[in-house]
């Protein structure tokens, strides 16, 4: 890959990238430094990247710096901190639709969570997430079902308490 290449690479994929590692991290600053060493690290294997895979390339390797980050911050902070309790009282008036929703995805685990945001957020095909996450298409796709019924029971209890 020329440095030509790389910056059309970097400009053309960097939103899609951030708006990702924003949607799966939800914290902003945790997303820009995913980004910049993606690009980094891009700009390193430049030589062992082909051009066109090279969007497949950054979003693989920001799935695989984001679990890391998520593992290491796991290790300081206490389990089930960003999990609603079971049996708690929710009062829908103080949360919008997207809050719950963006709730119920923020409690999938990572994989499922990266297919949701890939899929229906960014809209990349079955094969390309695949591609991103070193799974087949088939896996793509019970992935994503699970995902998306957890996703449902999750909403349906939250109505059911109100």
């Amino acid at each position: 890959m020329k440095r030509h290449e790389y910056n059309s690479a970097v400009s053309s994929h960097s939103n899609k990238l951030y708006g990702y590692a924003v949607k799966f991290l939800r914290n902003t600053e945790d997303a820009q430094d995913i980004v910049q060493d993606v690009f980094e690290k891009l700009w390193i294997n430049r030589k062992k990247v082909e051009v066109e895979k090279a969007k497949s390339w950054m979003f693989t390797t920001a799935h695989n710096a984001m679990l890391n980050l998520i593992k290491k911050k796991q290790r300081t902070q206490f389990p089930g901190d960003d999990k609603l309790p079971e049996n708690s009282k929710v009062d829908v008036s103080v949360f919008e639709s997207k809050q719950l929703i963006d709730r119920a995805v923020n409690i999938l685990p990572p994989i499922q969570k990266s297919i949701i945001l890939l899929r229906d957020l960014e809209g990349y095909s079955y094969e390309e997430i695949g591609s991103i996450l070193e799974l087949s298409d088939s896996q793509v796709k019970v992935y994503l079902f699970r995902a998306r019924n957890k996703i449902k029971k999750q909403l349906k209890g939250l109505v059911e308490l109100v």
